[in-house]
């Protein structure tokens, strides 16, 4: 296969997402959807479509190929690295006040929309459904260490771990991961009409939650970036990325194991990061900047990165 051609698969992989974010931000600049569509479209994903494409994906699998134990404890693993590496840096480079938002920036990725839909788009069935159980390490150890870090930083503001855990235990997207499993396990079958219903509702959610993305950039946060927010997203979309897969290959990962853990490492900011930061009276404009930026950035270093490691063949 020529250079040409390999870049041109990769293409394949990653412009149908991104072209919906950018979709996203034309229609939101032509004033065809507006902060309450984004609003109740996101809210739609979040607690409907999203629980109910990963329930489904899952209860297709074939357990014994998409629950990968080493791959998930890994990711955990290497999530709790990324945290601490970016952690170390800020300590050195970033001022005090915005280095809880720096971190969580730079090792919280969006895998839920932007992760899980790479995935699908090289992998089919096998992203969607070994994507959806890694989704299930990827809140609890994003969410408990994003607490963490921006707690270590905010004065005043105690972190409230009972409310963390039942955040945690009532998210939609674990629900329907547990909810999944006996169905998988025991190979339930549920009614056609109910999986083709389920299927057409499912389909919503990828196209719906990247235009939502596309619609939430902020252009003008872009112009005002700060140096803060330019290095959280090097340190997001280039440097972390390439340390956790040059490492996960290194230990033996490799082929769709190895591309499906650089495409979650590779996923920009989760959005996510920017309503916890609001929650506790941080810098909403550092955490909106490095959303914008990363999202950006990921149409070309995602990119890159699939066809680099195509190129080397390890995937």
């Amino acid at each position: 296969m020529s250079l040409f051609e390999l870049f041109a698969r990769t293409l394949d992989v990653t412009l149908p997402v991104f072209a919906m974010v950018f979709i996203g931000l034309g229609l939101k600049r032509l004033g065809w959807i507006d902060r309450a569509f984004v609003s109740t479209a996101s809210a739609l994903v979040f607690k409907a479509t999203l629980p109910t494409l990963i329930f489904l994906s899952l209860i297709k699998a074939d357990l014994s190929v998409a629950l990968d134990i080493p791959l998930l404890v890994f990711f955990a693993l290497a999530t709790l690295c990324q945290c601490a590496l970016s952690w170390v840096w800020a300590s050195f480079r970033i001022p005090r006040e915005e280095r809880g938002v720096y971190v969580q920036g730079a090792f919280r990725g969006n895998c839920g929309v932007v992760g899980l839909a790479l995935a699908a788009g090289m992998y089919g069935n096998y992203g969607l459904s070994a994507g959806s159980l890694l989704l299930g390490v990827v809140i609890v150890t994003y969410n408990v260490l994003s607490v963490v870090v921006l707690a270590m930083y905010q004065p005043g503001q105690a972190t409230d771990w009972r409310s963390l855990l039942w955040k945690i235990v009532t998210n939609p997207l674990i629900i329907a991961v547990v909810a999944a499993l006996p169905f998988t396990a025991w190979s339930v079958e549920l009614p056609r009409w109910l999986m083709t219903s389920g299927d057409y509702f499912a389909s919503l959610t990828l196209p719906l939650a990247l235009i939502c993305i596309g619609a939430t950039l902020s252009v003008r946060s872009l112009r005002d970036s700060q140096q803060v927010a330019l290095s959280a997203s090097v340190m997001k979309m280039v440097i972390l990325p390439v340390l956790a897969t040059g490492v996960a290959w290194l230990i033996g990962f490799s082929g769709q194991s190895l591309g499906l853990l650089f495409l979650f490492f590779a996923s920009p900011t989760a959005a996510a990061s920017f309503v916890m930061v609001k929650a506790i009276g941080g810098n909403v404009a550092l955490a909106a900047n490095i959303i914008a930026i990363t999202t950006l950035m990921a149409s070309v270093t995602v990119t890159v990165g699939i066809f680099a490691l195509r190129l080397l063949g390890w995937i």
